[in-house]
């Protein structure tokens, strides 16, 4: 543990890990200290860590279970199914009918809608993404993530007191704009529907810390209220989960990993390299999750999609 060292990045979060070799096998002791800066700093940035897809899921099992998406694309590699490749994303639109910029900009229909964590519409979203850069642009393409134990730390008491009790409505395709006439992506969405009613505030299964668990790409509605008033407490809780005091920013480089607990944190993925005309190569594992509880004890509620730890 010794060779461990962790340097803040941001005052609420993220730090930087030095002296962990992440292609060879951790040690017990240097995969605790990995964890407890992961608890403290909520995403740990590691650098010049050249790992291939073996090294990267055995890395992600010393931490938890590994999960295999059920949906990958082309560029994803066939004899790792729980690695997923970032330039996926691209093939995405044009399996709709859509180039890629107007796939984004019909799911994308406000500021901040890019802001979300993992999956978090399923019953139960992923514990934890561990991301390698392979290539990235020279400049540009960089990921931010913000702490949503601080978030909701920060909040008044009387409006933490309250967010306590309330439930949303977390929905795959919230938001999409559809094309006139047929839509190949409603027709989607309406095949794979993914739906769940997640707390407000959900507690960390290990820590015991409070998430403000709200994010731009999923929320639907805050059940307990109409939609006059869930939609105005929903922005305002969005804008206090994403003030600058509770992000970090992280520049990515060949060989860079970024390791964090999908449970408190969002983040949000950079819109600044489609017109560089240079490659963004990203490798993505996550590890399974648990039903999220809320402050009163009581677990999320299915709406529709697969079942916990099917995928």
């Amino acid at each position: 543990m010794a060779h461990i060292e962790v340097k803040p990045a941001a005052g609420h979060i993220g730090a930087e890990i030095s002296g962990a070799d992440l292609a060879a096998p951790l040690a017990d002791d240097e995969v605790e200290a990995i964890r407890a800066a992961l608890h403290r700093w909520k995403v740990l940035f590691f650098r010049e860590q050249y790992l291939d897809h073996a090294a990267h899921v055995a890395l992600a099992r010393r931490f938890g279970e590994p999960v295999t998406p059920g949906s990958r694309g082309s560029a994803s590699p066939p004899d790792f199914p729980e690695v997923e490749t970032t330039a996926d994303r691209l093939e995405l639109g044009g399996r709709f009918g859509m180039d890629h910029t107007e796939w984004l900009d019909r799911r994308r229909h406000t500021l901040r809608r890019g802001w979300h964590c993992d999956h978090g519409a399923r019953i139960d979203p992923p514990a934890a993404t561990i991301l390698r850069a392979e290539t990235v642009p020279p400049y540009g393409g960089d990921t931010t993530w913000a702490n949503l134990a601080a978030a909701y730390a920060g909040l008044s008491a009387p409006l933490r007191a309250f967010a306590d009790t309330l439930r949303a409505e977390h929905r795959l395709g919230v938001g999409y704009q559809p094309r006139a006439g047929e839509d190949a992506y409603v027709r989607h969405l309406l095949a794979h529907q993914t739906a769940t009613v997640h707390p407000l505030v959900r507690v960390h299964p290990e820590t015991g810390e409070r998430l403000l668990f709200v994010n731009g790409y999923y929320l639907e509605q805050i059940r307990e209220l109409s939609r006059t008033e869930s939609g105005p407490l929903l922005e305002l809780l969005l804008d206090q989960a994403t003030r600058p005091e509770y992000t970090v920013r992280f520049r990515w480089e060949p060989g860079s990993v970024a390791f964090w607990d999908n449970r408190a944190t969002i983040h949000l993925a950079p819109g600044d390299t489609a017109h560089l005309d240079h490659p963004r190569i990203m490798h993505r594992v996550m590890l399974a999750g648990e039903v999220p509880l809320g402050v009163d004890g009581k677990p999320s509620e299915p709406v529709t999609g697969p079942e916990p730890r099917h995928w």
